[in-house]
């Protein structure tokens, strides 16, 4: 494979090192989407390794596992070696989601475990992805059917829809919004654009957001809540 031209090797690296200089808030405001109700400061004191007293657990645990999980895309990044792929998405998931789900690192059914895909939307209201299928088959396709969707489009609009579809397709048991929107960072940052994250004050808009994904099949309130939220950054 020859190597990027050097003006996308310099972009990449500066989109790169303003990510890692984000680390601290990125993790904050990624807890923040998933419940946590940790401060900025005491994640900043997990990810320094001190004592945060009163801390629940699976909080620490959380963000120890997101910090890990950035780790891996910037990781991957820096060597050239981030794929908008299920090999990076099961890499990611498996350190980002390694406390809460049932076989991180693989896409439902691939293992010992099947069913689940359901999405709890509130008010009663519940969303059912596709089931794993025989031998967990069907969502592997339906990965492999995303991508080929995406091919021909500006890497910024590869990056957001498929964060998007992956999250609606529910391909893992948990820690699918942090996956793919992990990996919409990384693809970004692959192509020299500065990664996005959604903060913790668009916590409801995020939500509302996700809502019309799930309920409508339709991603343009949430790729454009992204869109905002890099306009914002």
């Amino acid at each position: 494979m020859p190597s990027p031209p050097f003006h996308l090797l310099e972009r990449r690296s500066d989109a790169l090192a303003r990510f890692r200089a984000r680390l601290t808030v990125n993790v904050w405001d990624a807890a923040s989407l998933e419940g946590s109700p940790l401060s900025l400061a005491e994640v900043e004191s997990i990810l320094s390794s001190e004592p945060v007293t009163g801390a629940d657990e699976f909080d620490v645990d959380q963000v120890r596992a997101l910090r890990d999980g950035f780790a891996v895309v910037a990781d991957l990044v820096s060597a050239g070696a981030f794929r908008l792929d299920k090999w990076t998405s099961d890499a990611v998931h498996r350190t980002v989601a390694r406390f809460e789900a049932i076989e991180s690192g693989h896409f439902r059914g691939e293992g010992r475990v099947d069913g689940g895909g359901a999405v709890s939307l509130g008010q009663g209201a519940t969303f059912q992805a596709s089931a794993p299928g025989p031998g967990g088959a069907t969502l592997p396709r339906e990965h492999e059917a995303l991508l080929a969707s995406l091919a021909g489009l500006d890497p910024r609009e590869q990056a957001l829809r498929y964060s998007a579809a992956a999250t609606r397709a529910q391909f893992y048991f948990d820690g699918n919004k942090r996956t793919s929107r992990l990996m919409m960072a990384g693809h970004l940052l692959a192509h020299g654009f500065d990664a996005i994250a959604v903060s913790a004050s668009a916590h409801d808009a995020y939500d509302a957001a996700l809502r019309v994904l799930f309920v409508e099949d339709r991603d343009d309130a949430l790729v454009a809540l992204l869109i905002d939220c890099r306009r914002r950054d």
